[in-house]
């Protein structure tokens, strides 16, 4: 599983003109089902994105994690950042998970993610969404379960 956070001073996703989820600061994330993740993946993706520390403390420094500042958590699934992109000039989709095991696990991953943090927002599976957001740095790393 994969997941590419993005420290942000805001973020929204809109379907259809509507928006669906929104945070103030907090981390964006884009979230990519391969066929071999389990629960175990999104839940070590989870413990990662909970306690990557990317916000700053009081010296300036990246020494705090989202569950200490306390910021929104807004999930997007987003299947072509598990593209094969190594060759050729198209990327291949063939790494991704089947669609039905990417929702399963994203509705997972979301679900427990409300569970255990305080604000936690998502886009909506398989739309076509408009994300929209202040990237705060920017600060962006690929983190991968």
């Amino acid at each position: 599983m994969k997941g590419l956070l993005q420290r942000v001073r805001g973020a929204r996703v809109e379907v259809a003109g509507e928006v669906v989820g929104a945070i103030d600061q907090g981390l964006l994330v884009l979230v990519a089902v391969e066929p071999q993740d389990t629960r175990a993946s999104a839940d070590k993706l989870l413990n990662k994105l909970l306690n990557y520390r990317v916000f700053s403390d009081a010296e300036g420094k990246m020494n705090l994690s989202l569950a200490e500042v306390g910021g929104g958590l807004l999930l997007v699934s987003q299947f072509t950042l598990a593209a094969d992109t190594k060759s050729g000039l198209r990327p291949s989709f063939s790494t991704a998970a089947p669609p039905a095991l990417g929702e399963e696990l994203f509705d997972y991953l979301l679900g427990k993610a409300k569970q255990v943090h305080g604000t936690v927002a998502s886009g909506r599976f398989g739309a076509d969404m408009q994300v929209h957001l202040v990237n705060d740095g920017p600060v962006t790393f690929l983190l991968q379960s």
